[in-house]
């Protein structure tokens, strides 16, 4: 029935389809198309076997699996008997990092090591300089899996080695595991000193990953050790930052560093002995190899002394041996003299400073010390937001991770498990520095085109806040203070903050996918708290607009009328505030026929109708004109009935 006009064509074309890509998914390296196939494909015209071979199923060719299985003979039978095409990208899985690519065979063959379909592909017409979705070359590629031959036969073929990836890494950024691959890069004009979009050279990145000769060979072939990366870092500042020991006693026995600057060297690997690796023995060993330094000359006293702060208990850093003598009892106090030695040497801005701030946080959160934490957190947040703004993924991490501690605790002293008091200029610290942020990153989101993980990002800050509002709400307060929350309230209500679904707080508050969702910092989920009559009442009492409409048309009476989010306080409460229980959203729906499919409802929506509500809906009902009739203020209303 082959291709005689009788049966399906289609259907049998589909079926050699499958045949082929199924032997392509699963022979062996050494294996041939079988007979049987390869007769029937041979039955087709040119065109046809054309159009057969560059079919795609999951995102791959039949040329791109046996070109990352091996299988040379299958790859040259397709490009040569078949006419497939050698440039159609496929998906790709590095087996290294599970990351997936989109890209030729060529890369895909040289990433899987397979020289042999390399060489097949490359003398087939393949372009050598091809590049994958995030502008990595195979060569490139080759690098990273340090496939020495494949990277030697490409650059015989031209392959351009200094080409880098859409982040700036380069094949000798790629190579620093291989000593005799980076030396091949070397040798055929590697330029050693091109930095990435981090501003890193291959350097960096050699020490990051304790490569000792590759360090050296690089600094044999002109690596300058003193190019600094975007945050700051030297060859000595990231072998202190890694631990990285004998680099940092090579980069001091063979470079040019002033006194000061190994003083401070010494004082930084100290530190991240004792916050990485416990090792408070080691950290006072170099500690005071920096004071004895500092000691022989008075003319390098530690400079930019960290001020005392809240975050580190009013300590300040020591500056004798004698005070270093009587702080090495306390492991406390040393931790926290690590971390006024990490903020002065790397700046508040940094981000392993900031890391700091919140691994030991996170230390003190799971001894129970949680306003040690709480402190340290809130430092953390600061310095984030100051950096980075509220839209920047650490900035939002951050403040989830704060927020979600600050909810721990409370669920703790409500349940009795502690007595440990929430202070309540944590949380109206915390609420203040996010809501003196909101006007700037509302007005940064409306520059175009709005990347979506940013506006993501300002959805949670605003998930915050009202979780924020709500821990405030548990709290014992003054008249002042209340008064104080009261304003704050109304503060962040006239800056009129929105999610991407056009949600005010208002709506947050009401329903019950407002949740803060855990991560690697907080493991146990909090118990849903929304929706929350509390945090309503205080919204509603700072201005918040009853009938503010989201994307969807909706008012938060809409959303609180839901069977998922229905508590019949928060629903009396919005409408003892003038919400419109008759007022349709964009799909139609309206409060009151929510609420009648609810069997617990006891609410009577008559008693929310007004005669001047039942008189805009027969109007509209009606198609009455009323454009240009009555006054424009009426108009509207009746539009939402």
């Amino acid at each position: 029935m082959w291709l005689t006009g009788k049966g399906d064509t289609a259907t049998l074309k589909e079926v050699l389809f499958n045949e082929l890509y199924n032997e392509c998914r699963m022979a062996a390296p050494s294996a041939r198309l079988s007979y049987h196939l390869r007769s029937r494909i041979e039955r087709l015209s040119r065109e046809e076997r054309r159009e057969l071979v560059n079919r795609v199923k999951e995102g791959c060719s039949p040329l791109f699996l046996a070109c990352k299985r091996g299988n040379v003979e299958i790859v040259q039978y397709l490009l040569d008997e078949c006419g497939a095409d050698v440039e159609q990208k496929g998906m790709y899985e590095v087996p290294d990092d599970r990351s997936i690519h989109h890209v030729t065979p060529l890369w895909c063959a040289a990433v899987a090591g397979k020289l042999e379909v390399v060489k097949a592909l490359v003398r087939r017409g393949a372009n050598v300089n091809s590049v994958s979705d995030t502008g990595s070359t195979p060569v490139r590629s080759a690098c990273f899996m340090t496939h020495l031959d494949i990277v030697e036969f490409l650059v015989q073929s031209d392959a351009d080695i200094l080409k880098a990836n859409y982040n700036g890494g380069t094949c000798l950024i790629n190579s620093v595991q291989s000593v005799p691959l980076c030396s091949f890069l070397l040798r055929h004009g590697a330029e050693v000193n091109v930095q990435d979009i981090q501003m890193k050279t291959a350097l960096h990145y050699a020490i990051q990953e304790h490569r000792f000769e590759t360090t050296k060979l690089l600094l044999e072939h002109g690596a300058n050790p003193y190019i600094r990366s975007r945050y700051g870092d030297d060859a000595l500042q990231t072998a202190c930052l890694k631990v990285a020991t004998q680099i940092f006693d090579y980069l001091i026995n063979n470079f040019e560093y002033s006194d000061e600057r190994i003083a401070e060297a010494y004082e930084l690997l100290g530190s991240t002995f004792l916050d990485e690796h416990f090792d408070l023995q080691t950290a006072l060993i170099y500690w005071k190899k920096a004071m004895e330094i500092r000691m022989k000359d008075p003319s390098i006293p530690k400079k930019s002394l960290v001020p005392p702060k809240a975050a580190y208990r009013g300590m300040t850093e020591f500056t004798t041996l004698a005070q270093l003598d009587d702080l090495s009892l306390d492991l406390d106090a040393m931790r926290i003299q690590s971390l006024l030695i990490c903020e002065r040497i790397l700046g508040s801005s940094h981000k392993d400073m900031i890391f700091r701030l919140m691994y030991r946080g996170a230390a003190y959160a799971d001894s129970l010390q949680y306003q040690r934490c709480i402190d340290l957190w809130r430092y953390a947040l600061q310095l984030r937001v100051e950096k980075d703004t509220l839209l920047h993924s650490e900035s939002c991490f951050a403040a989830q991770a704060l927020v979600r501690l600050l909810l721990d605790l409370q669920e703790k002293r409500t349940s009795g498990v502690m007595r440990e008091e929430l202070r309540y200029e944590d949380v109206v610290g915390t609420i203040e520095l996010l809501v003196n942020q909101v006007s700037s990153t509302i007005e940064a989101l409306k520059i175009r085109p709005v990347f979506k993980r940013q506006q993501e990002n300002f959805d949670k800050i605003l998930k915050v806040l009202t979780h924020l509002f709500y821990v405030l709400n548990t709290i014992h307060k003054n008249p002042a203070q209340e008064e104080e929350v009261r304003a704050l309230a109304a503060l962040v209500d006239r800056k009129n903050p929105r999610t991407s679904s056009g949600d005010s707080l208002l709506h947050l508050v009401v329903s019950k996918t407002n949740t803060m969702k855990t991560n690697s910092i907080m493991e146990e989920p909090h118990t849903i708290i929304f929706p929350d009559v509390g945090v309503a009442e205080l919204l509603l009492e700072a201005g918040a607009d009853v009938d503010a409409t989201n994307n969807a048309d909706c008012t938060p009476l809409h959303l609180a009328c839901t069977r998922s989010n229905y508590q019949e306080k928060v629903v009396r409460t919005l409408l003892s505030r003038g919400a419109h229980i008759d007022r349709r959203s964009a799909s139609g729906n309206q409060p009151q026929v929510l609420l009648s499919s609810i069997s617990e409802c006891t609410i009577n929506p008559m008693q929310f109708v007004s005669l001047k509500c039942l008189a805009a809906r027969i109007i509209s009902e009606k198609k009455i004109p009323y454009n240009g009739q009555i006054p424009v203020s009426l108009e509207n209303f009746i539009r939402i009935h």
